[in-house]
C-alpha cells in the first residue's frame, strides 16, 4: 500500500492519480469532509483529476453519506479497512491519499477504534468553557487514548475531552480487532511555505468564481442547518456565515485565507507527531 499525505495545495491528489497509473492502484480518499455528497467545491474534490490519459482512475470513500449526516472517525476506519479488503481482492494496489490526520492515523494504527458515544450533557457542560479551561479539562482527564488524541481545534478537543470522560467510567473497554494492514510507504509531501500559500490563495479565488458560495446555499436549501454546515468548517462555516449576513463579502475572503492557511500549519503540525511516533515518512519538498 502506498499513503500520500501532506497539507491542503500540496499536490496529493495529482500525485495519487499518477501512482495509481503506474502501479495499477486504487485511491482511498482520507479526507473528512469528501465523504460527504454535495460538498463539492468546498472540499476540493476535482474529481476530474482522477482522470490521467484518458483512463479513469478508481477512488473509494468519497460522496458516501449525506451532507448533513453524522460521520467520524470510527466509520471511517471500518469503510477503510473494507475498501482495502476490497482492493487487495483484486489484486490492485491500494493509495491512501489525504491531508486529515486523525482519518490517516485511524486507518494506520493497528488496533481499531472505540464506538465511544456522543455525549450530549457533556457537551452543553463543554460548550461555554474557553479553549484554555478546555485544555486544563483534558489535562485533567487522563486516558488511554489521551497521547494519541488529536486537539488542533475546539470541537476535536471536546471530542477528546469526551472520549477521555467514556474511558475513565468505562476502564474495561477495549477495542476490536481487525485486520492486518498490507506492507506500506508512506511519501509526504510539503512544498516551500510560500509556494503553499500561493497555491492556497489561488485556489480560494477560483472556488469562489466557480460557485462556492451557490453551493453553499445550495446546502442551505436543502435544510442543512447553518450549525451543522458551520460545524464543518473552513469554507463552509465562514461562507454561512456570510449568507447569514455575519460576514461582508471582503471579511469572508480575508478571514477564510488566513483560516485556511492555519488549518495547512495544523495539518503538518499532526504529521510530525504521527512522525515522531514512529511513522516513518519520506518527504518531498518540492
Amino acid at each position: 500500500m502506498l499513503v500520500i499525505i501532506g497539507p491542503t495545495a500540496s499536490g496529493k491528489t495529482r500525485l495519487a492519480v499518477q501512482l495509481a497509473q503506474q502501479h495499477n492502484g486504487e485511491i482511498i480518499s482520507a479526507d473528512s469532509r469528501q465523504v460527504y455528497r454535495g460538498m463539492d467545491i468546498g472540499t476540493g474534490k476535482d474529481l476530474a483529476d482522477y482522470v490521467i490519459d484518458g483512463q479513469a482512475i478508481s477512488y473509494h470513500l468519497i460522496d458516501i453519506v449525506d451532507a448533513g449526516d453524522d460521520y467520524n472517525v470510527f466509520r471511517y476506519q471500518q469503510d477503510f479497512d473494507r475498501a482495502v479488503e476490497d482492493i487487495l481482492r483484486r489484486g490492485k494496489t491500494p493509495i491512501l491519499c489525504g491531508g486529515s490526520g486523525m482519518y490517516i492515523e485511524a486507518a494506520l494504527r493497528p488496533t481499531a477504534l472505540l464506538a465511544v458515544p456522543t455525549n450530549a450533557e457533556l457537551r452543553v457542560e463543554l460548550d461555554p468553557l474557553t479553549d484554555n479551561e478546555l485544555r486544563q479539562r483534558f489535562d485533567q482527564t487522563p486516558s488511554a487514548y489521551s497521547s494519541v488524541a488529536d486537539t488542533s481545534t475546539r470541537k476535536r478537543l471536546i471530542r477528546a475531552i469526551e472520549i477521555g470522560t467514556y474511558l475513565t467510567h468505562h476502564p474495561d473497554a477495549q477495542p476490536a480487532p481487525r485486520p492486518a494492514l498490507p506492507p506500506y510507504r508512506v511519501i509526504g509531501l510539503d512544498p516551500p511555505v510560500a509556494i503553499r500559500r500561493e497555491r492556497i490563495s489561488r485556489r480560494l479565488r477560483n472556488r469562489l468564481q466557480h460557485g462556492l458560495i451557490e453551493e453553499v446555499q445550495r446546502l442551505l436549501d436543502q435544510g442543512i442547518s447553518p450549525e451543522k454546515l458551520i460545524f464543518y468548517g473552513l469554507e463552509y462555516k465562514f461562507v454561512t456565515e456570510h449568507l447569514q449576513g455575519q460576514l461582508t463579502y471582503h471579511e469572508l475572503v480575508t478571514q477564510l485565507e488566513t483560516a485556511i492557511h492555519q488549518f495547512a500549519k495544523r495539518q503538518m503540525t499532526f504529521f510530525r507527531k504521527m512522525e515522531r511516533e514512529g511513522m516513518k515518512v519520506e518527504w518531498v519538498y518540492e
